[in-house]
């Protein structure tokens, strides 16, 4: 299977995905992104988790984005006209969901970038909130190079997630970039020995996953829902997402965890 969902015993309430095809350069083919799809639906759906961590197989690349060969081909004779077989179809059908475009997983998602990140590999690990990097990750958006659009989250995300000059750059040139000049513009939170890598995104995930998670969820989805927002309305609205929390059981307990100076146990109620 080129990808694979995991809940590490070690880790609670965290689920990791890894893909799984480093021959090919972790690219997306039909298949895999049917796969990664279910990946994200199946995690979205479970009460339980409280986190995901996304990783690529191998040392070469983290995704080098779609399978010229299989999937852009198949996308061109979609856009031709032509019949595909239902596997073809049902992965070009995937897409958005795989790369997490307009998909919301519900909980936050940790990137382990174990190499090149270029185009839909970008486009997925926006969709992240927090990302380590190897010192050799690079990372690219490389449409405009094959006089396409980058129909992911590029031009919607990056923007708002990195200054203007640093998105355009990226967009504009298809210039890749190294994983010290990443770090220095804020596409990822830190650079990490290889070894360290996968060590660091679950660490950060069971950091998220200890918090209560009601809070985690609704700080996460204010966040995305506030950025768009002008001021007035961003403090009302955070407000109102803020005082339901205020008279939960997670709250009382973390109460009660302090004055008994104690770790509090929660329990999403």
């Amino acid at each position: 299977m080129p990808v694979h969902l995991e809940r590490p015993a070690d880790h609670p309430h965290v689920a990791l995905v890894t893909l799984d095809r480093p021959d090919k350069a972790n690219a997306l083919d039909p298949a895999m992104l049917r796969e990664l799809a279910g990946a994200w639906r199946a995690i979205a759906a479970d009460p339980t988790l409280r986190c995901a961590v996304l990783t690529g197989a191998g040392e070469r690349a983290f995704c080098a984005g779609m399978d010229m060969k299989a999937t852009i081909a198949a996308s061109q004779r979609l856009a031709r006209g032509e019949r595909l077989d239902p596997e073809s179809f049902e992965g070009l059908r995937s897409v958005s969901t795989a790369l997490l475009v307009g998909f919301d997983l519900g909980v936050p998602l940790v990137c382990a970038v174990n190499g090149a990140a270029r185009a839909a590999g970008f486009d997925v690990m926006l969709a992240s909130e927090i990302r380590f990097a190897v010192p050799e990750a690079t990372f690219a958006l490389e449409e405009v190079a094959l006089g396409l659009y980058p129909t992911g989250n590029a031009t919607v995300l990056l923007p708002r997630q990195i200054g203007w000059v640093h998105a355009h750059e990226l967009l504009l040139t298809a210039r890749p970039i190294g994983a010290e000049r990443a770090a220095e513009i804020g596409l990822v939170n830190r650079i990490v020995p290889r070894e360290a890598l996968l060590a660091s995104a679950l660490d950060a995930a069971d950091a998220i996953a200890r918090n209560a998670p009601l809070a985690v969820r609704a700080t996460r989805a204010g966040v995305r829902e506030l950025l768009a927002l002008p001021l007035d309305e961003g403090w009302r609205r955070q407000e109102e997402l803020g005082r339901p929390l205020r008279a939960t059981e997670d709250a009382r307990e973390a109460q009660r965890a302090f004055v008994e100076k104690r770790k509090p146990v929660f329990r999403g109620a």
